[in-house]
C-alpha cells in the first residue's frame, strides 16, 4: 500500500494508524480477532477500507460502531476523522478487552469509548447521528439492530459487498415495516473503483420508528364443546 495514500487518509495520525496495524497483526492474530492470512492486506482491506467511511460522515458527528470486533470500522474512522466521537459496541469479552487496550495504546480515550454488549443491549442507553457496521448481519436483520440507535435525521452506514443492491431489495419489506420511507443509497467511497469501499447508507428520517418485526398476535382459542 503506497505511503502516500496512508498519509492522505490518516494525515497527522498516520503513525497511530501504523501502531494499530501492528496491534492487529500481533495481538489481534494471537487472540483470534484477525486471521493470519489477513495480515499482508491489513492496510488496504481493513484500515483504509474502513477509514474511507469518513467521506460520507458529516463534520462533528457522533458514531456508534456495533459489533465492532477488532475495532473495524470504528477505530480507523476515528483515526482518520479526529472531529467525530466514536463508541465501539462489542459483546464478546476478549474483543472488548482488546478494544479497551487499543484505545489506550492509540491515545484515543478522549475520542473513543468502548461498551460491552449487543446493539439491543444498549438501546435506550446510547444513540448517535451515525451507526456503522461491518460484516455484522444481513440488512434485513441489521435494520432492526441498528436503526433504533440512530437519532432522528441520522444515518445507518453499513459496509457491504458488490451485491449491496440485491440485499437492499431483499430487506425492503423490513424497512417499510419500520416506517422508513426513503430508499437506501449504495455509495462507493475511496480513491477509485478498484480500491474503494461499497457502503449502504440508510436515512433514519424524522418520523416514528416501528419495530422491525410485527408483534406476535395471540390466536383466539376456539370454544370447547361442552358435554350436556
Amino acid at each position: 500500500m503506497p505511503h502516500e495514500e496512508i498519509a492522505r487518509v490518516f494525515g497527522a495520525r498516520a503513525e497511530r494508524a501504523a501502531v494499530y496495524h501492528d496491534l492487529l497483526a500481533g495481538a489481534g492474530v494471537e487472540r483470534g480477532l484477525i486471521g493470519p492470512r489477513e495480515v499482508p492486506r491489513l492496510w488496504d482491506r481493513h484500515l483504509l477500507n474502513c477509514a474511507y467511511l469518513g467521506e460520507v460522515i458529516e463534520q462533528g458527528s457522533s458514531v456508534i460502531d456495533i459489533g465492532s470486533g477488532a475495532g473495524l470500522p470504528g477505530i480507523p474512522l476515528a483515526l482518520a476523522r479526529p472531529d467525530v466521537q466514536v463508541r465501539l459496541v462489542e459483546p464478546l469479552e476478549r474483543r472488548y478487552s482488546f478494544l479497551r487496550e487499543a484505545v489506550v495504546e492509540l491515545g484515543l480515550r478522549d475520542q473513543v469509548a468502548v461498551a460491552r454488549g449487543r446493539a439491543e443491549d444498549v438501546r435506550g442507553e446510547f444513540s448517535a447521528s451515525v451507526v456503522t457496521a461491518r460484516a455484522v448481519a444481513p440488512l434485513a436483520t441489521l435494520y432492526g439492530w441498528a436503526l433504533p440507535l440512530v437519532v432522528t435525521g441520522g444515518h445507518l452506514i453499513a459496509i457491504k459487498g458488490r451485491s449491496a443492491s440485491d440485499e437492499i431489495a431483499a430487506a425492503a419489506a423490513t424497512l417499510e415495516h419500520m416506517g422508513i420511507v426513503e430508499t437506501p443509497e449504495v455509495l462507493r467511497v475511496g480513491p477509485d473503483e478498484e480500491s474503494g469501499t461499497t457502503v449502504v447508507r440508510v436515512a433514519r428520517g424524522h418520523g416514528p420508528l416501528r419495530s422491525a418485526t410485527a408483534p406476535a398476535t395471540q390466536k383466539r382459542r376456539a370454544p370447547r364443546n361442552r358435554r350436556r
